[in-house]
């Protein structure tokens, strides 16, 4: 198909009379197709139907962009700040906006190029030549486009919670249709699932939300755990989650697996696809350092959660402790250990004494526990982790034993929410992990349970 046999056949189908923006999907999509033959252009109605835009564009499987159509004559101008397309501008770094004629092409949410290749009203049927080749040029860019890379961490963070909140509410719109037509389908199946074993009051809202921070952040933390060169997928995902974590191996494999719905896979294969294109050397840099600056994980969520859901923070009580504040409450503790309780290594004590007993064993467990009881995203805990560390200066030698045998097992925290558990779950494992590898090779590491707590919300 060229774009005037495009014209000709949307002007045809605009006589009749009885079109709507539906009846000229299937001339777009040829259009697409004819200009690239590698590319695929899928529109999918129970996709659409679930906050999907009309078309997604792919090659091998990869998506390279979304684009959205409206009937014949809507004005773009008008329309294009309204909840629907400011939500897409704002998730997709590529995206076309169309009337079927005119197209406006955005990159990272800001206009690019915007022509049409003619003019359809009541007094007005007219090809637009010169139109017509800026259009073609518009949506050959549009296949071709390769999006930077992303390399900052309020960047990356931004993208990840506009992502989210697309997963969410594909989630809802999904959710909703089941309950509309009274079938239990698979998210159905797995809401009833997530109420008999995390929350047992939990409310279609709260799983929606709860199902999009597992899929966004479990997607993060395989792509930031991965290694090699192969591209991350959802398909893989799962393998590439740290075996320290295995609440959300299990949990992410439950939700995100092969069977994963289509009317919400969509968009975590661009999830996929966007952690794909970031450099996470220069996102992570100084998660887990120790430094004059305040932790810089802690703004990272900030800066998510104010994006994702503003309302969330108060809602959960997600407020931060300076860190300035963080480091007194724990080395106050360090110090009230040795002074109160004749406790002379503090926080760094391995002394063992008799636990709980039964019929079968005798079983001794660390004197000092230490529990966190709201970690968010473990600031408290990697605090705790450099007064221990300091202990040990001079004697690095003996860290990386004393960490398998008498502190991760005797390290806990408690998180409702789960983006600040995979957030904590990563971070406390970079503190650990440079904190050996500086001083002596260790295998088999990391095997502290940061536990999400049953409890309700």
């Amino acid at each position: 198909m060229t774009p005037r046999s495009y014209y000709r056949v949307v002007e045809d189908q605009w006589k009749t009379g009885i079109s709507t923006e539906h009846s000229y999907r299937r001339f777009l999509q040829d259009l697409l197709e004819a200009i690239d033959h590698t590319i695929r252009a899928t529109n999918e109605p129970r996709r659409t139907a679930c906050g999907a835009p009309d078309y997604i564009v792919t090659r091998n499987g990869v998506p390279l962009g979304y684009i959205e159509a409206k009937d014949v004559g809507t004005d773009l101008d008008v329309i294009e700040d309204t909840e629907q397309i400011s939500r897409y501008r704002e998730t997709f770094t590529n995206f076309i906006l169309t009337d079927y004629l005119r197209f406006i092409w955005y990159v990272d949410g800001v206009r690019r190029l915007s022509c049409r290749i003619g003019a359809i009203t009541a007094t007005v049927q007219r090809f637009d030549a010169t139109g017509a080749e800026e259009v073609l040029g518009v949506i050959e860019s549009f296949i071709n486009f390769a999006s930077p890379l992303v390399g900052t961490a309020p960047e990356f963070a931004s993208r990840l919670a506009a992502i989210a909140r697309m997963v969410r509410q594909a989630i809802i719109l999904a959710f909703d249709a089941e309950e509309r037509l009274q079938e239990q389908g698979q998210l159905h199946d797995q809401f009833v699932a997530f109420q008999r074993v995390l929350i047992e009051d939990l409310k279609p809202s709260q799983f929606a939300d709860m199902y999009a921070q597992t899929l966004s952040y479990g997607m993060f933390a395989a792509a930031v755990n991965r290694v090699g060169t192969d591209r991350l997928t959802r398909m893989t995902a799962a393998y590439d989650l740290p075996r320290t974590n295995p609440f959300l191996r299990r949990l992410f494999g439950h939700i995100a697996g092969p069977d994963l719905d289509e009317r919400v896979a969509w968009v975590v294969d661009d999830l996929a696809e966007f952690l794909n294109r970031t450099d996470f050397h220069s996102v992570l840099e100084g998660f887990g350092q120790r430094t004059s600056r305040a932790d810089p994980v802690i703004h990272f969520y900030e800066t998510f959660l104010h994006r994702y859901d503003p309302q969330l923070r108060e809602a959960r009580g997600v407020y931060y402790t300076p860190e300035p504040v963080v480091r007194f409450i724990v080395r106050s503790v360090d110090e009230l250990l040795k002074t109160e309780f004749s406790i002379q290594k503090g926080l760094a004590d391995w002394s063992m004494i008799q636990g709980p007993t039964d019929d079968s064993e005798n079983k001794r467990v660390h004197l000092v526990q230490i529990l966190d009881p709201a970690t968010g995203t473990g600031t408290f805990l990697r605090e705790v982790i450099s007064v221990i560390y300091d202990y040990f200066s001079g004697n690095h030698g003996m860290w990386p034993g004393y960490v398998e045998t008498h502190l991760l097992p005797r390290i806990h925290g408690f998180e409702l929410l789960m983006a600040p558990y995979a957030v904590a779950h990563m971070k406390l494992g970079m503190a650990l992990t440079e904190r050996v590898t500086t001083f002596a090779p260790m295998s088999g590491y990391g095997c502290f349970s940061l536990i999400r707590s049953k409890r309700r919300i």
